[in-house]
């Protein structure tokens, strides 16, 4: 069986990771008084986020959590 070899498969993978990273656009950040927040987890869609994040309050209450559209990634996409 014939195959389609006239692709260069390292461009092919640099797409697909491009894109991978361009999906998990929303992000949980733990917010600390003393410290920059930190990403706990990213999701790709907003309810996945909220979902997670009223888990996180469940397991964690007395920590402060917020939902953030993760732009500092999509620049790093963008630039590649």
């Amino acid at each position: 069986m014939l195959q389609n070899t006239d692709y260069d498969s390292s461009t092919t993978e640099n797409q697909a990771k491009t894109y991978r990273n361009r999906l998990n656009a929303w992000a949980i950040t733990r917010i600390s008084p003393d410290a920059k927040p930190v990403i706990v987890a990213r999701f790709r869609t907003r309810s996945d986020a909220d979902g997670y994040m009223r888990h996180l309050r469940q397991v964690m209450p007395n920590t402060t959590f917020e939902i953030i559209v993760d732009y500092q990634r999509d620049e790093a996409v963008a630039s590649s």
